[in-house]
């Protein structure tokens, strides 16, 4: 699935995305970190894997577009 960046906090590396229907979705540290990325800036196209429905959806992995989702092999 695919997103924009919407927030980044460095200092806790947590966040949000927007889904392509404006849907904000967080996303925590440690998804943030099994993409690899070191930085996100907000308006960046990101690969995106979720959990979870409604007000539980959450994201659970964080890449850029570019990059492989390892789980999708």
């Amino acid at each position: 699935m695919q997103a924009t960046a919407f927030t980044f906090d460095p200092a806790t590396r947590a966040g949000s995305v927007l889904l392509d229907d404006g849907t904000p979705v967080p996303f925590d540290a440690a998804a943030f970190d099994a993409g690899g990325l070191r930085l996100l800036r907000p308006g960046q196209r990101v690969r995106i894997r979720t959990e979870g429905a409604g007000d539980a959806l959450r994201v659970v992995f964080l890449t850029l577009q570019t990059f492989p989702d390892p789980a999708a092999d």
